[in-house]
């Protein structure tokens, strides 16, 4: 299992990407704005998509992604995600004002993308990995992924804050290897990290204690401008842990 890393910041800049893993060719957790920096040949590649939740920064290269592949296979890109999710992509992307529906395009019977509900607790299996949906706290309907090989498994905590289901479901693996974990806020701004339900260092040091693994801890979604600050409050917050931050293009190989 190979895992690069397209996008991993909480916004845009120069070289800054919003969320996005490309699982070994074929396989994508999130669809943010890293996704179009993939040559287009290697975009052909993509079959699955797991979406963690609706939120524009881990979407918004989904509807590009469709119109780019558009005629390109005669089997549909997979999009799996929470029903609530995909009611909220349908509503206001996919309607033909804010993009055209290209579950219905060239065709209903031959589309371009096809959406697959999955709830918390499913497992997908596709090519001897297993992908199961993780509950987790947002202020949308979210969901974090974990993502097994024979090799490894692989923690996505999507966008989340305080909770105990992520922790309670990687604890039923016999071992995490690596755990991507957002942390959007430097811990200044905490009340702001609890309104809009997003980890700051000390909620995350508090809450990564619940788990029983010590992966190596690879952090995402910081707020664009924090990023050492927040990379260093982490690292104070889990003396446990080896803490290491994102910036885009690594390769992580199983």
């Amino acid at each position: 299992m190979q895992i690069k890393v397209l996008g991993w910041s909480g916004g845009i800049g120069a070289n800054l990407r919003t969320t996005s893993f490309l699982i070994d060719d074929d396989l994508l957790i999130d669809a943010g704005t890293g996704l179009g920096d993939m040559p287009l040949n290697q975009m052909t590649g993509i079959r699955h998509i797991f979406l963690t939740h609706s939120h524009m920064d881990h979407v918004v290269g989904l509807p590009l992604l469709a119109d780019s592949m558009f005629g390109v296979h005669d089997e549909p890109v997979v999009v799996h995600a929470l029903e609530k999710t995909i009611k909220a992509l349908k509503a206001h992307v996919f309607n033909w004002v804010i993009w055209p529906d290209f579950t219905e395009l060239p065709s209903r019977d031959k589309p371009s993308i096809q959406f697959e509900i999955m709830k918390p607790g499913d497992k997908v299996s596709i090519r001897s990995r297993e992908i199961e949906m993780i509950p987790v706290n947002h202020t949308v309907p979210g969901v974090g992924y974990c993502v097994s090989s024979r090799r490894a498994s692989v923690a996505f905590s999507g966008d989340t804050t305080t909770n105990d289901s992520l922790w309670e479901v990687l604890d039923t693996y016999a071992n995490v290897d690596l755990l991507f974990v957002e942390t959007a806020f430097c811990n200044n701004d905490i009340e702001i990290s609890k309104v809009s339900k997003h980890y700051c260092p000390r909620l995350l040091g508090e809450d990564i204690l619940k788990m029983k693994h010590r992966p190596d801890v690879w952090l995402t979604h910081f707020k664009p401008g924090e990023e050492e600050l927040i990379y260093q409050e982490c690292v104070q917050a889990m003396p446990d842990f080896n803490v290491h931050h994102l910036k885009g293009g690594e390769v992580f190989r199983f």
